[in-house]
């Protein structure tokens, strides 16, 4: 009986690449066994029908920047294991071929105030890492905050300065009504329940707080639950 061999070494075999070259198309998703992209270079084939993809480039597929709408009702914990091709967002323009590696390694950044929605940032690139971590203080975050109440007289002046939080100075931030019952906040590295508290100082309760943007990327139209890819061409 003929023994099972690595999928790298049959495709070294049908095609005469390198094993280097090998390895960059099965993890590039550009190797079909019997028509399923497989993406481990270690899987065992036999008799299998293997196929190299007719625009396959023996190249190391690139570490991506995932965009998730998070919904208020679940965690990031629950919603991660579950990002695949059926929650991509169909409306995806960046051009990246979804790969199963691009869902694992991911770190979180700039996560989302305790109980809000909306735009959550998680990232295999140590660009992004670094980029984040080093503006964290100056990239301005988008909200749409959901209010109950009537404001009191000044509120929206007194929301648009600066002020104290638990002890220390916050920068002012552009505050501004969307419709009678929701308001927009643009706000630069807003501390835990510091909208909460802004919103309560002037009359108002806070009913949900969703994010739209950090920085130069915004969500877009995902609906919860959904996630795209941060374009080659999008910057926070």
């Amino acid at each position: 009986m003929p023994e099972p061999t690595r999928l790298s070494k049959r495709l070294i075999e049908l095609f005469g690449c390198s094993r280097r070259e090998a390895e960059c198309y099965i993890e590039g998703g550009w190797v079909l066994v019997d028509g399923e992209v497989v993406e481990a270079p270690q899987f065992k084939v036999l008799d299998q029908h293997v196929e190299l993809l007719p625009d396959a480039v023996p190249t190391a597929p690139e570490p991506v920047t995932l965009l998730l709408h998070l919904d208020a009702d679940h965690t990031l914990e629950s919603l991660l294991p579950r990002l695949g091709t059926d929650n991509h967002w169909p409306d995806d323009h960046s051009g990246i071929r979804p790969l199963k590696r691009h869902f694992s390694r991911l770190s979180v950044y700039m996560p989302l105030p305790v109980g809000a929605s909306g735009l959550q940032v998680v990232t295999q690139d140590w660009r992004v890492e670094r980029k984040l971590k080093e503006n964290q203080g100056t990239l301005e975050q988008e909200y749409i905050v959901d209010v109950d109440g009537e404001m009191q007289a000044e509120g929206l002046k007194r929301l648009n300065q600066g002020f104290r939080y638990r002890g220390r100075p916050v920068p002012a931030c552009k505050v501004s009504w969307q419709n009678e019952f929701r308001l927009r906040f643009a706000v630069k590295n807003p501390q835990p329940g510091q909208i909460e508290h802004q919103c309560e100082s002037v009359g108002l309760q806070v009913r949900a707080i969703k994010r739209l943007r950090i920085g130069g990327v915004s969500m877009s139209k995902l609906q919860p639950g959904q996630w795209r890819y941060l374009a080659p061409k999008e910057r926070f």
